[in-house]
């Protein structure tokens, strides 16, 4: 009963741990896209996630270096953790709402989307939005070590090479986020979303427990047998969402920040403008409309493969939850962008009629 107790209040205390190593290091001062409702400002938010992923790790590791813990730790409590997870991030989604002034909507509809657009703690040395994504991104990392570090106990040398290079592109996937945080400053989520039950509990439990379906799946699996070979096509469907969704994110990035800046110097900008908008229509903004999320859906897809356990229909809801999210999403997108660009959106829909994938759809 002890185990199942600390189990649930695992990811309190760890997502206790993140905020207080978040406030505590030094970080750099950013100004955002997005501006205070109240005085009309750009905000401004304090990124340091590489750091405080660093020393979680490093926390992990010594926990399980000296005994403490064993390492697969998080693995053997998944079920008690998670259901602690999803606790928290219920009462922290009903604190979030209730503590926001009302829209005017009925009340799931705002605990579910939530009321404040954007919400700053501690003279904005924490900022909700930045914050959640930090704990999910930091709290998927120590589950998939614990994953891992399960299957290497159970099987060590006949362990799985897909399970470690599953490991190692997912870490890419993280710590890319982290170390471009001011990048996602100027992506749908921080200039759409409201804070409430979709966002909190989407990073507090979905986020960091769902994205490694894939593990829950096989971790006590033996090796597949993958050839290498397809280990290395799989490690490539990655790596191409990968470079679409990170360049066309980074390519967006630069034309809000510095317009006239080429990325990667050989992508120049080409936008449509009308006076007061202006739409970027060139480079991956001209293979279709929302390629970022192409790229999404293929990454996801690699991680699957990788495992080596395709027949297996739980390792595939990874990519058919993007599916599922943005596609939707997508559609909303182009309802608000045609509500703000107007006549411009319509001439971008023609030169650029694909919605995500080039020349299907």
């Amino acid at each position: 009963m002890m185990d199942v107790i600390a189990g649930f209040f695992a990811p309190w205390i760890i997502y206790a741990l993140i905020l207080l190593v978040h406030v505590a290091l030094p970080a750099r001062r950013v100004v955002g896209y997005v501006r205070d409702t109240r005085t009309d400002e750009p905000l401004t938010y304090r990124l340091n996630g590489p750091f405080v992923l660093i020393i979680m790790i490093a926390l992990w590791a010594l926990a399980g270096r000296t005994g403490l813990f064993p390492w697969d730790w998080l693995y053997l409590h998944r079920w008690s953790g998670l259901a602690g997870s999803c606790a928290l991030g219920l009462l922290f989604s009903f604190v979030m709402v209730l503590s926001a002034r009302s829209t005017g909507r009925p009340f799931p509809a705002e605990l579910y989307l939530g009321r404040a657009e954007n919400r700053q703690f501690l003279n904005s040395r924490v900022d909700a939005k930045m914050f959640l994504y930090l704990v999910g991104a930091t709290m998927l990392a120590l589950n998939i070590l614990s994953f891992l570090a399960h299957h290497i106990i159970t099987f060590g040398t006949h362990l799985s090479p897909g399970m470690v290079v599953y490991t190692c592109l997912f870490f890419w996937f993280v710590i890319d986020y982290l170390v471009f945080e001011r990048v996602h400053l100027y992506t749908y989520d921080i200039f759409a979303e409201r804070v409430g039950f979709k966002l909190v509990w989407g990073c507090f439990t979905f986020y960091p427990y769902f994205y490694l379906v894939g593990l829950w799946a096989t971790a006590e699996l033996p090796d597949p047998h993958t050839a290498s070979w397809l280990l290395v096509v799989y490690s490539i469907v990655f790596f191409a969402g990968w470079t679409l969704s990170r360049g066309a994110n980074m390519q967006k990035f630069f034309f809000k920040t510095d317009p006239e800046r080429a990325l990667l110097g050989i992508i120049k900008p080409q936008s449509l403008r009308d006076g007061e908008h202006a739409l970027l229509c060139s480079g991956f903004w001209a293979v279709s409309r929302h390629v970022n999320y192409l790229g999404e859906i293929l990454m996801a897809a690699g991680l699957t493969l990788v495992l080596g356990w395709p027949a297996l229909w739980v390792v595939w809801l990874y990519p058919l939850y993007y599916m599922v999210l943005l596609i939707p999403r997508e559609r909303a997108d182009e309802r608000r962008c045609a509500a703000k660009y107007g006549a411009l959106w319509a001439e971008y829909v023609r030169r650029v009629p694909r919605r995500i994938v080039p020349g299907l759809y």
